[in-house]
């Protein structure tokens, strides 16, 4: 057995163990939905020409390793290993069957150069690109229709270096929509683990119109003032597991969507069955979000365990007129929020259009919102409900919050308009819309959100 073949082995062993006991000793997971897979058979990007020195351009090497993977169907599928080097390369597509695994000390490098990167098709959802009209550029490690697909390994590096794309965009010479570092549409079956993402032009990972996606143990790292690095973005997706995992980007780190404004709407695919469990992180913007393209519909969401440190929003529930869609039965808890401008903000007034078609009559609804057993300090504002007059957010459940101030003048308070609910144990004191009779909802375990059952797997 090759070396590297022994340690591929070992490596995957080990995972297994490790996952084994950190589930025991964490709680509960939903990442059986997915499971790790063994393949038998296994090449290396050396085996095609691969050259990790940093300057060699390795996007032919990648190809023909898919290509080989694609054509030969080895029964288990094939693993693709990178071993340790800096492998430079522009954007390549992705195969069923397969893992890409990353050794320790692999960086699979994206090039700087916008002509290596192929333009593909606006997402039907959106209608166009989300920054510019028209086609975007296509992603680093993009898949269109495929099952069986593992990204994972060492603890190896993907890197967008994104620099010249947010300069780009600071200069307002953006020709088409960034690349996102990972985009996976109508996918399923999807394992991402055990990798670093690092400087992505735009979105980290973007699984789009995909079923059973497992995205656990990874880190996603970019400057607190790049444009638009969300960290996980689950779009019209449903049976989505996000685990375990450290973000700090320049965006949100994770946020749910589901298509833009007519677009969305019109494609009609809603997210659903998204865990968001044991993430921990930082960026100006929000830790757990919902939006603002939730044109399609978003249900059915639990967030729980959140350990978030010099935020902009702790937790965003956001939408806008035009937007359509319905967002209901979302739970977050056990929050820990420390240095943050806002602790929880919903409102209906946030995020762009794609043109001047849009509905403004389309109005979303917002209802069945608990948020419990968040504690938070140096939480300059503690949160901020703002519902739609024509579409007040109704069923807003707020329990045992406490976020805490910066010593001095109390700045702490709530701010309501087009809201119903109940607040119980919320401090400091709740605006009076969420004070009124209907606290009986907010005792009850009912809403069990997000909570994933393995199927179409």
């Amino acid at each position: 057995m090759n070396h590297w073949v022994g340690s591929i082995f070992l490596c995957i062993i080990s995972t297994l163990l490790l996952t084994s006991w950190l589930v025991a000793a964490e709680g509960e997971t939903c990442s059986g939905i997915v499971p790790m897979q063994y393949r038998n058979d296994k090449i290396s990007i050396l085996d095609f020409g691969g050259v990790g020195d940093g300057r060699t351009l390795n996007t032919k090497a990648f190809k023909e390793a898919i290509f080989r993977i694609q054509h030969l169907k080895r029964k288990g599928g094939t693993l693709l290993y990178i071993p340790a080097g800096v492998y430079l390369t522009g954007p390549f597509d992705l195969t069923s069957r397969m893992t890409l695994y990353l050794a320790r000390g692999a960086v699979i490098k994206a090039t700087q150069d916008p002509s290596q990167w192929p333009l593909v098709d606006p997402l039907p959802s959106y209608g166009r690109g989300r920054e510019r009209p028209g086609a975007r550029y296509m992603s680093l490690l993009h898949g269109d229709g495929l099952h069986d697909v593992i990204i994972t390994g060492e603890n190896g590096t993907i890197d967008g270096q994104g620099d010249v794309w947010w300069n780009m965009w600071r200069q307002r010479t953006l020709q088409f929509t960034r690349p996102h570092l990972v985009e996976l549409m109508n996918s399923r079956g999807i394992l991402i683990s055990n990798v670093i993402f690092k400087n992505s032009p735009f979105w980290n990972i973007h699984p789009v119109y995909c079923s059973n996606v497992v995205i656990r143990y990874v880190t996603i790292l970019a400057p607190a003032d790049s444009p638009n690095t969300d960290g996980i973005d689950p779009d019209s997706s449903s049976n989505v597991c996000i685990e375990d995992s450290y973000i700090s980007v320049g965006d949100d780190l994770v946020a749910v969507k589901s298509g833009w404004d007519q677009y969305g709407i019109a494609y009609g695919r809603p997210s659903h069955g998204i865990t968001i469990r044991r993430i921990t992180g930082s960026s100006p913007f929000a830790g757990i979000a919902v939006g603002s393209e939730t044109s399609g519909g978003v249900v059915d969401v639990l967030a729980e365990h959140i350990s978030l440190f010099n935020m902009g929003v702790g937790i965003h529930i956001k939408t806008n007129i035009g937007r359509g869609g319905m967002i209901r039965n979302i739970t977050v808890s056990n929050v820990y929020i420390e240095n943050a401008r806002t602790g929880i903000k919903i409102a209906g007034d946030v995020g762009d259009h794609p043109d001047e078609n849009f509905n403004p009559n389309a109005l979303p609804v917002v209802k069945g919102i608990k948020i419990k057993d968040v504690w938070g300090e140096k939480v300059l504002q503690a949160g901020l409900i703002h519902g739609l007059k024509n579409s007040p957010f109704s069923g807003i459940c707020l329990s045992n919050i406490n976020l805490h101030g910066n010593p001095g003048p109390r700045n702490s308070i709530w701010k309501c308009s087009d809201v119903s609910g109940a607040a119980i144990q919320v401090s400091p004191f709740p605006c009076a819309e969420l004070t009124s009779s209907q606290k009986t909802g907010c005792l009850h375990d009912g809403n069990d959100g997000g909570r994933i059952i393995a199927k179409d797997a």
